[in-house]
């Protein structure tokens, strides 16, 4: 798809916001890749970068190549992805660790309203689809309560999170940030990220690079045949991830990471008013829920804009 560079910047935005969601434990890039209307055309990017296109590389046909996997398309939203998650790292995990109701209650909002948008997308509910809606549902919720482990920083494993991490972050509701968590190796990633640690970038990379080529092809291929129940499951993950970003939460059980830090192990959902009682800390309900209707009204604002942009 040919565009023009006021469009390609438009792309290099749209991958900021990807970028930023994906800093995020709990927030999919898929997400806003679906809601700003690049999803498709990322997936079947992605899925061309294949032995073919390959041989058309070091075959010396570089513009055959470049056309092939969408170059240009590729590069204007990685840079927008890179730019984001390396200025808001620092940014981000200050949140998270000094206002964490806050910036769930707003991820909160706009996940459900992720959900909404993009169950709109499925042409023909069956049986199959209310099926495959269940079935993210279940699949999600499941990831959410599996208990963290704690980092393992060989470069081995450090490959194999890119890899596992960046299929989560193409899926809509499932965060890739989340997997890391899941894995332990969220701040240890995350702390390189802040310090450009570049050996440990490089192979988490590559792993990444590896995972979305082959992970792609499947989705792609899901996509073509069985649209809408792949569309459904899509959607039930977004929804089975809400138990992951609800704000307010008890500790049940701690753990001390490697440098000394307690840090929660397994953790409950609570109600704000029983938030207060349990830990003598302020709900900031009303804050929380002004945050949550703004990351709600955020998703059919970036919609709107998104059809006024393609009219324009």
């Amino acid at each position: 798809m040919k565009r023009t560079l006021k469009e390609y910047l438009l792309v290099t935005l749209k991958g900021m916001g990807m970028g930023a969601a994906d800093v995020v434990p709990g927030v999919s890039g898929g997400t806003i890749a679906f809601i700003t209307g690049i999803y498709h055309e990322l997936i079947d990017s992605i899925k061309a970068v294949n032995l073919k296109t390959v041989r058309l590389l070091f075959g010396g046909q570089f513009k055959a190549f470049w056309e092939a996997i969408n170059g240009t398309f590729l590069v204007s939203l990685l840079l927008g992805i890179g730019i984001s998650v390396l200025s808001l790292a620092k940014g981000l995990k200050y949140l998270l660790e000094n206002h964490p109701i806050l910036v769930w209650s707003f991820f909160f909002g706009l996940i459900v309203a992720s959900a909404i948008y993009v169950a709109k997308d499925i042409k023909e509910w069956k049986t199959g689809t209310y099926i495959s809606l269940i079935i993210g549902v279940i699949i999600a919720y499941l990831i959410t309560v599996v208990t963290p482990a704690e980092a393992n920083t060989a470069y081995p494993f450090i490959f194999l999170s890119g890899a596992i991490a960046i299929c989560a972050m193409i899926l809509p509701g499932i965060s890739g940030s989340f997997i890391l968590v899941l894995l332990g190796m969220y701040k240890f990633i995350l702390g390189s990220l802040s310090e450009l640690n570049l050996p440990v970038i490089g192979v988490f990379l590559v792993g990444a690079a590896v995972g979305i080529i082959s992970f792609s092809n499947v989705l792609s291929w899901l996509l073509k045949r069985y649209y809408n129940q792949t569309i459904a499951l899509l959607a039930g993950f977004m929804i089975g991830s809400l138990n992951k970003v609800w704000p307010w939460k008890q500790v049940l059980e701690t753990f001390v990471d490697r440098h000394g830090e307690v840090r929660p192990l397994i953790e409950t959902n609570i109600l704000p008013g029983n938030y207060l009682a349990l830990t003598g800390q302020n709900a900031q309900l009303a804050y929380a829920l002004m945050l949550a209707a703004a990351g709600f009204a955020l998703i059919f604002v970036v919609e709107g804009l998104t059809k006024n942009l393609k009219k324009a």
